[in-house]
């Protein structure tokens, strides 16, 4: 099953009929049958020949006296089909057809079949924090740093916006995932594509919004004595897949606020307690020492590959991820 062109045998469609192929492969090959009419058509003799048929029978037997009314039926194999004399269906009003296709997610469009349902799916697939609010709130802290540097003067403009910059992915994936977030996550974690398979898409599509426009308001501040601008992307990664990590323990917002809380007291405590010194020189000296250097930069990689491994044994967890 882990070859790219395998294909459902016997025994598999048997096993999966009756209940007893693990959950991670029932996904895998319910994954395949939207591909495959042929394991499709092996998967549903199976179910048929099963202890599911007979009950699916009556199931369709009714639903078809009820359509038909008093017509005929007709019995092929173990399940009942309409009789053959069961007229032609004539063709969808227009109107059908608009209900159809929205019903469907396809929209008619000449010379572009089938974009905007790709469309659509991506952008289901980002997440309701890319969706929403959550990036045009990136947007205007990344601005705001910006104002806060030129326009009011404020010198310490950037040292703020590293200190701030690693908790807004981690907030970014609280906010992407779970059934606080998502009003069909119950069906979304079920699928084939969900569990963290869907959470790591939806962190990925978090960070591919945040990194870009953080770095960048970080290159258009001045320096201040803080590190470069690029400095926290390490630890924004770090810190992002340490609240995955701890999501599957807590919960993806208890998560979250262990990581991200944790982050800011460290930095800000500080700089804010010190009576000695300015509070942006000394969040400054606090970043510098967090974040400049080799060592740094390689404790937080560390870091980051640790919580990556920590996911991946953990991968089971994140299908009934509170």
């Amino acid at each position: 099953m882990t070859h790219a062109r395998w294909h459902a045998t016997d025994t598999l469609a048997a096993r999966y009929a009756d209940g007893t192929l693990p959950e991670s492969e029932a996904w895998s090959l319910e994954k395949h049958l939207e591909h495959c009419t042929s394991c499709a058509t092996r998967v549903s003799h199976a179910v048929r020949a099963g202890t599911a048929g007979a009950v699916l029978g009556e199931v369709r037997e009714a639903v078809l006296r009820e359509a038909l009314g008093s017509r005929p039926v007709v019995v092929e194999g173990s399940l009942p089909t309409p009789a053959r004399e069961t007229p032609a269906p004539t063709a969808p009003t227009p109107r059908a057809r608009l209900w159809s296709s929205r019903v469907s997610g396809r929209f008619a469009v000449p010379g572009a079949p089938g974009r905007f349902p790709r469309l659509a799916r991506v952008l289901w697939a980002a997440g309701p924090a890319v969706r929403g609010a959550w990036s045009l709130a990136v947007l205007v802290v990344a601005l705001g740093a910006v104002a806060l540097g030129y326009g009011a003067g404020v010198a310490g403009a950037r040292p703020l916006l590293l200190a701030l910059a690693p908790v807004v992915p981690v907030l970014g994936v609280a906010l992407s995932y779970g059934p606080h977030a998502d009003p069909v996550h119950e069906i979304a974690a079920a699928s084939p594509s969900g569990g963290l398979r869907l959470l790591l898409t939806r962190t990925v599509a978090v960070l591919l919004v945040s990194l870009p426009l953080l770095t960048l308001a970080g290159l258009l501040l001045p320096g201040s004595g803080a590190p470069g601008a690029a400095a926290w992307l390490l630890p924004g990664l770090a810190l992002t897949l340490a609240s995955l990590a701890l999501a599957g323990y807590v919960g993806s917002r208890a998560g979250a606020a262990v990581t991200g809380g944790g982050w800011l007291c460290a930095v800000l405590a500080p700089a804010l307690t010190s009576p000695s010194t300015a509070p942006s020189a000394r969040l400054a000296e606090q970043l510098s020492a967090v974040l400049d250097g080799p060592l740094a930069q390689g404790a937080w990689a560390a870091s980051a590959v640790l919580c990556a491994a920590a996911l991946a044994a953990r991968r089971a967890v994140y299908d009934r991820l509170p």
